[in-house]
């Protein structure tokens, strides 16, 4: 219990802009930033992922809405920072994330809100089932196999695509906005 409140406390005071507390942070979660890494990325792209990763970290900490984030929001930075590395590997891009970031970004905290509560009742009902036993839940794809009498592999393929149509529902420029 206590290295997780150290963390916390270590994570605070890096939002705040102490260089020794960001510094001592990245050491903190390289090892975790690392094996991530490792899992998501070609292996020649571990160590640009990471060091990437790092440097976005080191800077958009401050903004980090909840310490208890820190983890989940790491990791989501190196997976894209894997998935841009891929791209420039084979030079395709299906989405530009940082433009889909901005995009999103640009929108109040209310406006987002609203936007994903229509998002997900746009889903048909098998993919929000997925999506709130999951992400709602915090059920593990096993579990939600279980309860829905379903294999993982289908599970996890539903829920994918659950994702990925909230996603285009969030960034279509003319998906249909409420005018409150």
């Amino acid at each position: 219990m206590r290295a997780g409140a150290d963390r916390a406390n270590l994570i605070l005071a890096a939002q705040t802009g102490e260089p020794a507390a960001i510094s001592r942070l990245l050491t903190v979660c390289q090892a975790d930033a690392r094996r991530y890494a490792r899992r998501h990325c070609q292996a020649s792209d571990v160590d640009d992922a990471v060091q990437e990763s790092l440097l976005t970290v080191s800077r958009k900490v401050a903004g980090l809405k909840a310490a208890a984030a820190f983890s989940s929001w790491l990791f989501i930075v190196i997976k894209r920072e894997c998935q841009r590395l891929e791209r420039m590997m084979f030079r395709h891009e299906p989405l530009d994330e940082d433009l889909a970031e901005q995009q999103l970004a640009c929108r109040s905290d209310m406006a987002l809100r609203v936007d994903l509560a229509n998002a997900l009742e746009s889903l048909p009902a098998h993919y929000l089932e997925v999506v709130l036993l999951r992400d709602f839940e915090e059920l593990t794809i096993a579990e939600i196999a279980g309860r829905l009498g379903e294999n993982a592999s289908a599970i996890k393929s539903r829920l994918h695509r659950a994702r990925e149509l909230v996603r285009e529902y969030l960034l279509s420029p003319e998906s249909p906005k409420p005018t409150t």
